[in-house]
């Protein structure tokens, strides 16, 4: 859950009309590095799994209001104190530090940026044109390895030295045949 405070304790996402600009800007910053963020939200093999259509998780790179299909989700009315985001696109895998880490980082980058979300989506698993959240960690790695963002946030070594993980542990799965892999092709050739 995200939100901002001044130094009063004032929530500085709520707005009379919905978000505060700093909200959406926000929200801006989540969508734009989401997919390279994905080794830090999502870091296993099996997080992947579960974006899929109508799962109650996001599988779209989108924003909505109170919606849990959505990878970031409004909660709260227009004027509402208690407005804050839901960040749906994490696993409870993932270590807690490296996940805030890098939502922070993006979110902060957005604020910097001044990044546009666009609209909210109404239907998060009908959307056409939204690009979707990694399918497997494979797809996560290469969002990051090709990112220049998160290796200035953390450094190009760390980044590297994660990368070096995760492909490790990509390679240690790719070695093994699967029950799946045994029951789809034994009888077949």
């Amino acid at each position: 859950h995200h939100s901002i405070e001044d130094e009063s304790g004032r929530n500085l996402f709520v707005s009379a009309d919905g978000l505060s600009s700093i909200a959406r800007h926000w929200v801006g910053g989540l969508l734009c590095h989401a997919d390279a963020a994905a080794p830090f939200t999502t870091p296993t093999i099996n997080g992947y799994k579960r974006y899929r259509p109508n799962s109650m998780t996001p599988d779209h790179i989108a924003w909505a209001y109170d919606n849990r299909a959505a990878m970031v989700r409004v909660i709260g009315q227009p004027g509402d104190p208690a407005t804050h985001l839901e960040n749906r696109v994490g696993e409870p895998a993932a270590n807690p530090y490296l996940y805030l880490a890098s939502q922070v980082a993006a979110g902060t980058d957005g604020l910097r940026r001044r990044l546009d979300p666009g609209p909210p989506v109404e239907e998060p698993y009908k959307l056409v044109d939204a690009v979707p959240l990694p399918k497997s960690l494979m797809q996560a790695v290469d969002a990051l390895r090709g990112d220049a963002f998160f290796k200035d946030a953390f450094g190009e070594p760390f980044v590297d030295y994660l990368l070096r993980i995760k492909q490790f542990e990509i390679d240690r799965f790719l070695e093994h045949v699967t029950d799946w892999e045994h029951r789809e092709y034994f009888e077949m050739y």
